[in-house]
């Protein structure tokens, strides 16, 4: 049993505490039988009004409930319980490369599948406390935007910031691949896995695909990938006014699904589509479950006995009621 960071050893003591209202009851009915009777012919010369000595009286029978409260949370033993965790974790190493191309604010997803991809993204990376984790993104071209770091808080933050149109447009996915194995190579970590997400097909980029998927599975990667769209025809800029704002119209949605599945299958890891945003956070889901890091915690608990000044308060107690008693509130008793 344990109270604001208090526990007992003996908890089963505290219930005994249940008889001191009953003692204040008993106390409060049988007050006029600790004082004896003196027998009077007339109390016309006796003053009507008790003095404050008679009204403070049970002040004495208060300080031996106190008395008695305190001897019995001293009987439970309060500790305070000091622990201290050592935690091992195994952690997984994982680079997430993220499609930041113009197609990826079309609006199957509300308000955008970019918008969507860096929510889901964050929320994943908050599930995994003890992992290092990177982005890299890509359109036309790939640049690391967090190298692999356990301050999430920074990893999300460029999350946040991430737009399209700030990179040559294009989807070159071999180049996101290759960039984010670069990221993984001198890793020591026992395993580093990939998620790979986009919305289109390869067209961009020295290196292909499937040269970096052989670099990938060579490094020991595994790549989960992630294709984000609806089937068939979606909302999606079509152009560009002049002031920077996109022009909006239905287009095929593409996806290279059967080179996303070849990735994912050399590599060891599997290939998932998302047309909404409830599936693509099960998706995340399902890789969390996937890869699981390997955590041994060990607990020591020591614990700090406090019963002391509990018993040190009953005494005072006493002590001022034996005090009291016997000075100020002595009387004549039968």
């Amino acid at each position: 049993m344990s109270f604001g960071g208090i526990e007992f050893a003996n908890p089963y003591v505290l219930g005994l505490l249940i008889f001191v209202p009953l003692m204040a009851w008993w106390y409060y009915k049988k007050q006029d039988e600790y004082i004896a009777e003196v027998r009077l012919s007339s109390t016309q010369g006796i003053a009507v009004a008790q003095s404050w000595k008679v009204k403070a009286r049970p002040i004495l029978q208060l300080l031996q409930l106190l008395a008695i409260t305190a001897l019995l949370i001293a009987l439970a033993r309060p500790q305070v319980v000091l622990k201290k965790e050592n935690v091992h974790a195994e952690g997984i190493d994982i680079m997430l490369a993220l499609d930041v191309s113009v197609s990826m604010l079309a609006k199957d997803f509300e308000p955008d599948r970019l918008s969507v991809s860096k929510l889901v993204a964050a929320d994943f990376v908050e599930q995994r406390k003890h992992d290092r984790i990177g982005l890299v993104v890509f359109a036309g071209e790939s640049f690391t935007q967090c190298p692999l770091t356990t301050d999430h808080n920074i990893l999300r933050s460029f999350l946040s910031t991430l737009e399209c149109g700030l990179i040559e447009n294009g989807t070159a996915i071999g180049m996101g691949l290759a960039n984010a194995s670069k990221r993984l190579k001198d890793s020591d970590a026992k395993s580093k896995i990939i998620i790979l997400l986009t919305d289109g097909e390869n067209n961009m980029g020295y290196a292909s695909p499937m040269q970096a998927s052989n670099a990938a599975k060579k490094l020991g990667i595994k790549v989960y990938t992630i294709g984000v769209g609806t089937k068939g025809q979606a909302q999606g800029p079509v152009a560009r006014r002049p002031n920077g704002s996109y022009i909006y119209g239905w287009q095929q949605v593409r996806i290279d699904e059967k080179l996303l599945q070849k990735i994912a299958k050399e590599t060891g890891g599997k290939y998932f589509r998302a047309q909404d945003r409830e599936q693509l956070k099960a998706i995340y889901s399902k890789i969390d479950l996937l890869e699981r890091t390997k955590i041994e915690t060990t607990t020591i608990r020591n614990f700090q006995e406090k019963y002391h000044f509990f018993v040190l308060l009953a005494i005072c107690f006493i002590l001022i009621q034996v005090l009291l008693a016997n000075t100020l509130f002595k009387t004549i008793v039968r």
